[in-house]
């Protein structure tokens, strides 16, 4: 699966911010009273476990805003399937910048490898059928861009990027309106014609009372496998399927049996185990 790169404009105002919290008011005190200033090295950014690579761009950026004379030489690049031992970059310079920049690349790295492992393995137990692995909204504040570029590293596809993507009518916005056909009556007299609508159902019988009105999408919460083959077949392709809730590695592969076109998680991004990657001195 080929996906973009994110442009830098996205990732360099969310690097300079962590580099910032990092250095405080003073800087890299440590490395500044410790390693002489025209000292140089090379260090070796290597895999540590199994998983998938996302983030390098930023990783590699943390270190060159801390001083441009830092080169990083890629071994590897996104979406890569990485074993243990694995050499993923050199990065090489002014030893102070390179220890400078080393949590907050590795942060970044970590981070968005853990989520593009999880969500590999995720579309990997789905292989086969129609459905693909899609992310949420439930991003940390402020890394939503870089997450939702992870999940497509790792196989992925993403949902909404913001309310305004498209109308989702959720549980709450069912029940302030009154019911699923007049909340989707209200959305569809309230947007433009290119704007997406997706209705949030819990139930077979709101379902069909979504059908009745028509929808773009449906997304079915919390349901048993059984009951998303129901819910499939009563919509009958007049519009895509979303399974929700309840999405396990267990259970992931018995969704997608149901036949359903998407399934969203939202612990992909929210909960995903940072991949261990180290950064040492080449011997």
């Amino acid at each position: 699966m080929t996906f973009a790169p994110l442009p830098r404009l996205i990732i360099e105002p969310l690097v300079r911010n962590a580099l910032a919290e990092d250095l405080g008011l003073a800087g890299d005190i440590t490395s500044a009273a410790v390693i002489p200033a025209d000292h140089r090295s090379s260090l070796v950014m290597a895999a540590r476990q199994q998983g998938v690579i996302a983030g390098l761009d930023a990783a590699e950026l943390a270190f060159q805003l801390v001083d441009p004379a830092i080169t990083v030489v890629r071994h590897i690049e996104d979406g890569s399937t990485v074993l243990a031992g694995d050499i993923i970059a050199t990065i090489s310079g002014p030893s102070r910048g390179l220890l400078t920049g080393e949590r907050t690349a590795l942060n970044f790295l970590g981070h968005l490898s853990g989520i593009a492992t999880v969500t590999a393995g995720l579309v990997r137990a789905v292989e086969g059928t129609k459905a693909s692995i899609a992310c949420t909204r439930k991003t940390t504040p402020g890394l939503r861009a870089l997450e939702k570029y992870a999940v497509r590293a790792g196989g992925g596809m993403n949902h909404r990027f913001a309310l305004n993507d498209a109308v989702l009518i959720k549980d709450n916005h069912v029940a302030i309106a009154g019911g699923v056909a007049e909340a989707i009556r209200r959305a569809r007299a309230g947007v433009g014609h290119l704007v997406k609508i997706e209705v949030e159902v819990d139930t077979l019988e709101q379902l069909r009372e979504a059908m009745e009105v028509g929808v773009d999408a449906v997304l079915l919460d919390n349901m048993t496998p059984e009951q998303l083959r129901q819910a499939v077949a009563i919509v009958d392709r007049r519009a895509i399927t979303e399974a929700s809730g309840g999405v396990t590695p267990a259970t992931v592969a018995a969704i997608a049996a149901s036949g359903v076109d998407l399934i969203s998680v939202g612990w992909c991004t929210h909960s995903a185990p940072t991949l261990d990657i180290g950064l040492d001195m080449q011997s």
